[in-house]
């Protein structure tokens, strides 16, 4: 490899951290809001709390996930460094343009648009590699939707369970139990987020021919991923977690355990399979489902709807960004 293929190699893994870093900033809320919000942690120990559950989280999982992204979302012969430059800006400033606006968007599905944005500018609608594609697209309609059923179902059955307890036993039973809800989904958000950068990351290696013949993720570019997302959790997105933690419902600590524990199980769930779900739909899922179980009213659904726009819109928002940068750097270079 010349100086200068290794120079363009170097810089876009760069890149793929900054957005793995971008990711954990912007998505910090999403491990985090729930136990602030319930006034469990301080903020800055919650980001502590949740940053080094993050890192740790590819101890306990499988790495399907960045199979996926690096290999089902996009043909491979596709893949090209113009290409994944032009995916990871598209996800940079869609992201970017959210956390500044306070609005819990997806990273993972802006990243997926800016795949699929960068690579129908190169080669049309060939380049998708539609499986993927469709089972990733179900996934944003399915991943708050198993949040909402599991933190509901987890509500009614601990209200059954302490029905019979009185409010101080409860919160302060919850207050401790957060405490595993909480790790529990900070690994879930760590194994499930990190790796779709380890895709990328794998991806563009085995497409310049620096894996050998058969695709997989090497050490180095896993413990990379993990410290940037903890990193970017441990500077945390405050704007997000006031929209997350507070202006969707009200929660108590047991609300905020139910919350989390449902959001835990479905991306566990998610990443055992390979699906690359979003953790900001999870979580806002499982949010809606533990105000809903105290009453319909309780959930301030112009917020939540408001939330669900922002979902709609962000892969094509990311892609047509991303193809925009690809036209870019095709006339610069």
């Amino acid at each position: 490899m010349d100086a200068t293929a290794l120079g363009v190699l170097v810089g876009l893994i760069a890149v793929a951290l900054v957005f793995d870093f971008l990711n954990g900033l912007h998505d910090a809320a999403n491990s985090i809001a729930t136990i602030v919000s319930t006034r469990v942690l301080p903020p800055r120990a919650a980001v502590f709390w949740a940053a080094f559950f993050n890192f740790i989280a590819f101890l306990f999982f499988g790495l399907h996930v960045a199979q996926t992204i690096g290999t089902g979302i996009i043909d491979p012969a596709v893949v090209a460094p113009r290409v994944i430059f032009a995916a990871l800006m598209g996800a940079i400033a869609w992201n970017l343009i959210t956390w500044w606006a306070g609005i819990p968007s997806s990273s993972s599905h802006a990243l997926i648009g800016g795949l699929l944005g960068a690579g129908t500018a190169k080669a049309g609608l060939a380049a998708i590699a539609w499986k993927g594609v469709l089972t990733t697209v179900a996934a944003i309609f399915l991943s708050p939707l198993f949040g909402f059923l599991l933190a509901l179902a987890i509500v009614l059955a601990v209200s059954w369970a302490f029905v019979r307890k009185t409010p101080l036993v409860v919160d302060r039973t919850f207050r401790i139990l957060q405490f595993g809800s909480a790790s529990l989904y900070s690994l879930g958000h760590g194994g499930n987020d990190a790796q779709k950068t380890m895709g990328i990351i794998a991806g563009l290696l085995f497409a310049g021919g620096h894996l050998g013949e058969r695709f997989y993720v090497p050490l180095w570019v896993v413990l990379s991923c993990q410290a940037a997302m903890a990193l970017g959790t441990l500077l945390g997105g405050w704007r997000i977690v006031r929209t997350m933690g507070s202006k969707i419902t009200r929660l108590t600590p047991m609300q905020g355990f139910c919350a989390e524990t449902g959001g835990a199980a479905t991306l566990f769930l998610a990443t055992w399979l390979g699906i690359p779900v979003s953790t900001t739909h999870t979580i806002t899922g499982a949010i809606v489902g533990v105000g809903a179980a105290r009453r319909v009213s309780a959930v301030r659904w112009n917020v939540a709807s408001s939330i669900v726009v922002a979902w709609v819109v962000t892969m094509p928002a990311a892609a047509a960004v991303a193809g925009l940068f690809y036209a870019l750097a095709a006339w610069v270079t």
